[in-house]
């Protein structure tokens, strides 16, 4: 039997492109989504019957806990799960002053606890097997914050730190955790798939606001191909044994992780206003 990957997240952006890389290179893909009838995106990707034949599409919604147990009803019935790639997400903007605590909570429904509701379906089958592959996507806003952003970059900052835990867990096991980062790229999260909650009345934010916005919009233009992601996604899933739990990938990522290791708090602070102030 081929190798067998799951993505979640499967019918746009990384997982989208993801799915059709695995299937390429001959893994048996379960492909999952909220809307199934958003599985006729992998054939406006290709046409190539051999690797469409090669792609299961099933239903699920992370943050659903009946939908979790029917996807776990469904998961017995496969002979081996080799690879596991935690892709749904969602982004969720805002001042802090001006978000709701269930706007938090809807975010970590998704990004954090939907991955780990998965990952538990998984993880005794990867366990007992003594093999397996888990990849996390996570962002640069794992490890950088960015002002606006704090539901999306609290919730990357929990899976890194959860996903940290589970590879010093499973590494006895021979269960293998890589996170991979990228930097910004042309996927529906940052254009239609981003939620900016706006406060009530006239927010005292609106200038700063404009200004990320204007930065975002600006930025746009240099985001990266997903396809460059879901090749080291594919890499990382073929890797007989995964050496890095980090895999930052994108325009200038390595850099500004790099940047902000070295340099002192204040330092870093002005450099991220100076950027936000004047678009450079």
């Amino acid at each position: 039997m081929n190798h067998v990957a799951i993505v979640t997240g499967a019918s746009s952006g990384f997982g989208l492109w993801t799915t059709i890389e695995l299937a390429k290179h001959g893994f048996t893909v379960i492909a999952t989504m909220r809307n199934i009838e958003k599985q006729k995106m992998f054939q406006s990707v290709t046409t190539d019957q051999t690797i469409l034949n090669r792609i299961n599409t099933w239903y699920l919604d992370v943050t659903d806990s009946e939908s979790i147990d029917k996807f776990n009803t469904k998961f017995q019935t496969l002979e081996r799960v080799d690879v596991l790639v935690n892709n749904a997400g969602i982004a969720i903007g805002g001042f802090a002053e001006e978000l709701s605590t269930s706007d938090y909570q809807r975010q970590f429904e998704t990004n954090v606890f939907g991955a780990i509701a998965v990952t538990q379906v998984v993880l005794p089958r990867m366990r007992a097997q003594r093999k397996g592959t888990i990849i996390h996507v996570s962002s640069i806003s794992g490890r950088i914050g960015f002002p606006g952003l704090s539901p999306y970059v609290a919730s990357k900052h929990a899976l890194e730190g959860y996903s940290e835990s589970l590879r010093l867990e499973m590494k006895p096991y021979d269960v293998q955790v890589a996170l991979v980062e990228p930097g910004s790229f042309q996927t529906n999260i940052w254009t239609s798939g981003m939620e900016f909650v706006k406060g009530r009345g006239a927010s005292p934010y609106h200038h700063y606001k404009q200004k990320l916005l204007s930065r975002v919009e600006a930025g746009k233009k240099k985001y990266g191909d997903p396809q460059i992601v879901a090749r080291l996604i594919c890499n990382i899933a073929r890797m007989k044994k995964v050496n890095k739990l980090r895999y930052p990938i994108g325009r200038g990522v390595r850099g500004m992780f790099l940047t902000k290791q070295l340099l002192p708090w204040q330092w870093w602070e002005k450099i991220i206003i100076h950027v936000i102030r004047n678009g450079k």
